[in-house]
């Protein structure tokens, strides 16, 4: 394996865990209502388990609700039974056309427990990033010890492999930090 190659390799599972960041964050509650607030509710329609979005749009035309719109009317009670059955804790208003869920306020020490979550997040995409720089270093080494690259080509990948998990640890720190201030608006 080439030192490029290895590095394409790192850039590419660091990359993957910035993405994953991205994604439960998204599932993180803000004070505002959000369509990736019910990303994770899974509905049963037509006898198959199927995500939320594959059977209905959803918008916040407040920013204390989430307005959801079956692409099919008769799904409309298996959805309200997909949020029911979620951990979301929201009871869903059905008026036979759409589903309308009211996201109330939150306190304080609720905005404080989501900040300890955003926080452990961050650390774990962190941690992971850190897996990768391991592993990456380690196949440098193993290739400088198979003489398929030189020791400068080593020290050179190792350094680069370092500037990209620099890169993206700094990344998950300000992914992290925007969503904290998020969560800390009244």
């Amino acid at each position: 394996m080439t030192t490029e190659e290895i590095l394409f390799d790192v850039e590419d599972r660091m990359e993957k865990s910035i993405a994953k960041l991205k994604r439960e964050l998204a599932g993180i509650r803000t004070g505002r209502a959000n369509p990736g607030l019910v990303d994770s509710v899974k509905v049963i329609a037509y006898g198959v388990e199927v995500p939320l979005k594959q059977v209905a749009t959803v918008a916040c035309p407040e920013p204390t609700q989430i307005l959801i719109r079956p692409f099919d009317a008769s799904t409309l009670k298996d959805i309200e039974k997909g949020i029911m059955n979620s951990e979301l804790g929201y009871a869903p208003n059905n008026d036979g056309k759409v589903i309308r869920l009211n996201i109330p306020p939150l306190s304080r020490e609720v905005r404080q427990k989501m900040v300890t979550t955003i926080r452990k997040m961050a650390e774990e995409a962190k941690i992971a990033i850190r897996n990768v720089r391991r592993d990456g270093n380690k196949m440098v080494e193993t290739e400088e010890k198979a003489k398929t690259i030189s020791e400068d080509q080593r020290d050179k990948a190792k350094a680069d492999i370092q500037d990209l998990t620099k890169k993206f640890e700094d990344s998950a720190t300000e992914l992290a930090k925007a969503r904290e201030q998020e969560v800390m608006e009244d």
